[in-house]
């Protein structure tokens, strides 16, 4: 029998057993429900039950019969059209779009919008890659309608207030009279879209084109490939998984 053993540090107690697998990266909180279900995480050598709660003075491990199974990354280039979470009647979601079972996306990236976006079944990524203080880098093509202005790339590499909050400075480069890239390393809903909005620009199209050191590359529209070797190690290196 396998098992992971997870050190206590200083969080605040007591907390449910999920929140607390999710605080320390060992998967997310839908996903540590899991493993507690399938009767895989023990407290003090005791089986876990759902809502069970954990002090600083507990043990608790997670043990997995026979072999783990093996993480897989996943890059898919999302068409327009498909959705990343929670599809409602009539709409395409990515988890039905991919013959892989068992992963899930990282992230979301909105239903008109396309390109890159990484799936899972490592539930540790998911903090480590979008929690707003580890500032990992994404980047995106983006069109607009009309012309862009000639003060917009100063304005969106400032910051823009939106919802009453200023975003992030980011970088932009201008590849033409209605094009540009942008690197953002925050992801606030829409992020792009409104910006440009607040800068009187409409966006046409907008297509995620990397994510960290993963990039988009040729990979075509609807299209999907493992992430591995030094790309993968790369990867979780930037995430401090490796």
């Amino acid at each position: 029998m396998l098992y992971s053993s997870i050190i206590m540090e200083n969080p605040k107690f007591p907390m449910r057993i999920n929140k607390y697998l999710a605080l320390k990266k060992h998967s997310t909180r839908r996903g540590a429900d899991l493993l507690i279900t399938k009767k895989q995480v023990f407290i003090n050598d005791k089986l876990a039950v759902l809502g069970d709660k954990v002090t600083e003075k507990d043990q608790v491990e997670v043990r997995f019969r026979g072999k783990q199974k093996p993480y897989i990354y996943v890059a898919y280039n999302k068409p327009k059209g498909v959705v990343t979470h929670s599809a409602e009647k009539g709409e395409k979601e990515i988890k039905h779009e991919l013959s892989i079972k068992d992963i899930f996306p990282v992230g979301r990236l909105d239903k008109e919008s396309s390109g890159l976006i990484i799936l899972t079944n490592d539930g540790r990524i998911t903090e480590r890659l979008l929690g707003p203080t580890h500032n990992h880098e994404k980047e995106y093509l983006v069109k607009v309608k009309g012309t862009l202005r000639s003060s917009f790339k100063e304005k969106m590499e400032a910051g823009v207030k939106i919802d009453r909050e200023k975003t992030a400075k980011c970088k932009v480069q201008i590849l033409g009279d209605d094009t540009f890239k942008v690197i953002l390393t925050e992801g606030k809903k829409h992020q792009i879209r409104r910006m440009c909005v607040a800068l009187f620009q409409e966006v046409k199209d907008l297509k995620r084109i990397r994510i960290g050191n993963i990039e988009l590359g040729k990979l075509a529209i609807g299209s999907h490939r493992e992430i591995v070797g030094i790309e993968l190690q790369t990867f979780l290196h930037k995430l401090e998984l490796a």
